[in-house]
């Protein structure tokens, strides 16, 4: 499905897929996109509303998909899309602990799993999580993230100035602000768009 939506394809929506294999062992999935995805060994039209198009494709039960990896630790998955060549997977979780425990095991199979966004719902407002996604840094970033802050940096007064922390990381104090700018960006947009 990813694959369908790379190259101008459009969003894939509309996902469903069989909760049984058929008799050769195969599992059908389905999904509905606004233009032709690129031609796909194995995958046929089945229907046309308007400007949508509905396909359909069969894997082997054998070779499990996100969406089965996830439902393992009894967490129905919740939305499927794709767009732009990566898919979007939603579910829901009891704690952040848990999408972790996921979030590990997705990528344990799975390659260039992120997780985008983690979302608290409504409740009782005692917490206000939000998860950030290191992986989203550079090695430099983290670098510099992680220099600065051992260095007091952050603290009130500060700990060291950006001329000092730079020297510790052997970079210039505008590099070094160019890379704590871009991390820092990073990191507040998991919690401010939150």
């Amino acid at each position: 499905m990813a694959d369908a939506s790379a190259g101008g394809a459009g969003s894939v929506t509309s996902v469903s897929r069989a909760s049984a294999a058929d008799s050769a062992g195969n599992v059908a999935e389905e999904f509905t996109v606004e233009a032709s995805p690129p031609d796909r060994e194995g995958l046929s039209e089945v229907a046309s509303y308007g400007s949508e198009t509905v396909y359909r494709f069969h894997r082997s039960q054998e070779r499990p998909c996100v969406c089965e990896r996830i439902e393992t630790f009894g967490y129905p998955v919740s939305d499927v899309r794709a767009a732009d060549g990566s898919l979007h997977v939603s579910f829901h979780a009891p704690d952040p602990e848990t999408v972790r425990e996921v979030v590990a095991e997705v990528r344990d199979r799975f390659s260039g799993v992120q997780l985008r966004k983690l979302t608290r719902a409504d409740g009782d407002g005692e917490t206000d999580l939000a998860f950030v996604d290191r992986s989203r840094l550079t090695d430099r970033q983290r670098e510099v993230l992680r220099a600065a802050y051992e260095r007091g940096y952050f603290e009130h007064p500060k700990g060291a100035n950006a001329g000092e922390v730079a020297a510790a990381l052997d970079i210039s104090p505008s590099t070094f602000r160019e890379h704590l700018a871009a991390a820092q960006r990073k990191v507040l947009d998991a919690v401010v768009t939150a």
